[in-house]
């Protein structure tokens, strides 16, 4: 094959240059053999080796070109698989040219698709920042909340890159929005426990670092702020201390009223003084006070209950003493009142008893005051009751006394004869006189007001340990056989001085024997009056006696004693 063969038979269509350049370069070539003497064969087998290498050479360079060409395509293949991977991953719409029924050229369309492919890249990146910070944000609050020490750095997030939508984002982001909320609540919480704790610990004197020191480590320095632990497990021990506090501060508070309470009953019981009750005044005004009122620093510490409770004690006992002789003066108010209106009451005994009570201690001396004041009280009702009947028995004894004192100065001879205080007792036998006619309508009146009495309260009315009944009883029997023997010293004396009289007549003159006293025989009786007392009266007095004392009562010398009775229960007033 000639050159100029191979020039024009040339498949590529070469630019004029390169054609020019082939041509020159054959031509040179052809010369060159010629002037060397190739022969024609060997010159056409150069040629065809040229023309080989040549087209190896083509070969090699549109493999290339192919091969570039599907690299080309792959990339945008690829580019728009990333594309729509992109936009699937943010949940977008993304709109860019197609290119199947277009004229541009591969690069011409890598070029227009690299941009949006660059943009959604960025957008990738900026989503999974964002997203990544909103998870890390999220954990660390969640950490928080549980009380989880080992929070994740932001390196250690693994985002779900195939879910970059606007919506999961937004979702992260309104979930630690809650979270934050929560977290402040939460802070807001810790911080008002912290402060109700610290205001509990200054009222009751108590250890604050200490107590939240045991609640947890983060609440010992102020400075730590958001460091603060609000876990589930910190709120409720902050919870727990709190309730346990206040419980504390409502005993405390309780105890210390009931003290003041008390404290201010004392200082009343007491009367103390102004000035010593001055310095407890913070606590008594405390009394009436409700427990949210209290806050003063110190107030209910144990030192001032306890400050309060050694006062108590020691009023308590001083009132221990003053009640004893609140007792004792009552006891003996009773035993006057029983002594004045004669009623059987053992007296020695009771304060026996008191003072065993007493030595016990067994006893609230409060209750045993009140007590006795009842006792008291009961007594001086009963002693009204009887006080009508005692006034009727102090005129029976009163007359009975006169009656005893008229028949001793009858008794007198020398009653008329001219001396000192003669005109008195003339007077006061005209006056006994007229006391004793009323004797028997008195001892009626009194018995009828006895035996009414009796039947009103249910016992018999003792007078003295003897019931008044069988006292006026044998009173009225003495008086019927005092008279009866009156009657009969009358009816002696007349036959005496019948007897008298007639031995004059016989003998002309009176005896010189002096006429006897038929009266002389009971001159020294001992007789027991109303009122209890025994004295030596002549047999005409007043003479209370019973059984066989009534049956020797005109025997010189008798004694007519009064019977002891004990006083029934109902009568006594203990």
């Amino acid at each position: 094959m000639s050159a100029r063969s191979i020039g024009h038979s040339s498949p590529l269509s070469l630019s004029k240059s390169a054609a020019t350049t082939c041509s020159s370069l054959l031509r040179e070539l052809q010369e060159t053999w010629d002037e060397i003497g190739e022969c024609n064969t060997d010159i056409d087998k150069m040629l065809l080796q040229l023309e080989h290498e040549c087209l190896d050479i083509y070969s090699r360079k549109v493999e290339r070109s192919r091969k570039y060409k599907a690299d080309l395509l792959q990339s945008l293949a690829e580019s728009e698989a990333e594309i729509a991977g992109l936009a699937s991953a943010l949940g977008e719409q993304i709109s860019y040219p197609r290119f199947h029924n277009m004229k541009e050229n591969l690069k011409q369309q890598i070029s227009i698709i690299s941009p949006t492919l660059d943009n959604l890249r960025l957008k990738k990146q900026e989503r999974i920042k964002e997203i990544a910070e909103a998870e890390f944000q999220i954990a660390r609050i969640c950490a928080e909340i549980s009380g989880d020490d080992q929070i994740s750095d932001r390196d250690g997030i693994r985002v779900d890159e195939l879910d970059l939508t606007i919506n999961k984002l937004r979702g992260l982001e309104s979930h630690l929005q809650e979270l934050q909320c929560e977290r402040n609540l939460r802070f807001q919480k810790v911080n008002a426990h912290i402060s109700a704790i610290h205001d509990l610990s200054v009222v009751m004197s108590l250890d604050f670092k200490k107590i939240m020191a045991e609640i947890h480590p983060s609440f010992l320095d102020p400075a730590i702020g958001q460091s603060k632990s609000i876990s589930n497990e910190t709120l409720a021990r902050l919870t727990n201390e709190l309730n346990l506090l206040k419980k504390e501060k409502q005993q405390r508070l309780l105890k210390l009223q009931k003290l003041g309470s008390t404290l201010s009953e004392l200082w009343n019981l007491m009367d103390t003084p102004v000035e010593e009750q001055q310095k407890f005044k913070p606590v008594t005004c405390l009394t009436a006070a409700d427990v949210e009122e209290v806050f003063s620093q110190g107030c209910l510490s144990f030192d001032v209950i306890e400050q309060i409770g050694v006062e108590v004690e020691r009023l308590n006992d001083l009132k221990a003493s003053k009640l004893r002789e609140l007792i004792f003066k009552r006891q003996s108010e009773l035993e006057e009142i029983n002594n004045a209106v004669h009623m059987d009451v053992d007296s020695e005994k009771a304060r026996k008893i008191l003072i065993t009570l007493l030595e016990s201690g067994n006893i609230d001396l409060s209750d045993l005051l009140s007590s006795m004041d009842d006792q008291v009280a009961k007594a001086k009702e009963h002693a009204r009751s009887r006080k009508d009947i005692l006034d009727k028995v102090e005129k029976w004894k009163h007359a009975a006394d006169e009656e005893r004192w008229l028949d001793e100065y009858e008794r007198d001879e020398n009653r008329y004869s001219a001396g000192r205080g003669v005109h008195k007792n003339l007077k006061r036998a005209e006056k006994a006189r007229i006391l004793v006619s009323k004797i028997s309508s008195l001892v009626k009146c009194l018995t009828a007001k006895v035996r009414a009495w009796e039947i009103e309260k249910g016992m018999p009315f003792i007078y003295n340990k003897v019931p008044l009944l069988r006292t006026l009883e044998e009173f009225t029997v003495f008086r019927q056989e005092k008279e009866e023997e009156k009657r009969r010293s009358r009816e002696q004396r007349k036959l005496q001085e019948q007897l008298a009289t007639e031995q004059e007549a016989l003998f002309g003159s009176k005896s010189a024997v002096k006429k006897p006293l038929a009266q002389s025989t009971h001159s020294n009786t001992m007789v027991a009056t109303p009122n209890g007392r025994r004295l030596r009266t002549p047999s005409a007095n007043l003479g209370i006696s019973g059984g066989k004392d009534r049956r020797d009562s005109g025997k010189a010398g008798s004694v007519i004693p009064i019977n002891y009775v004990a006083l029934p229960k109902d009568d006594r007033c203990s």
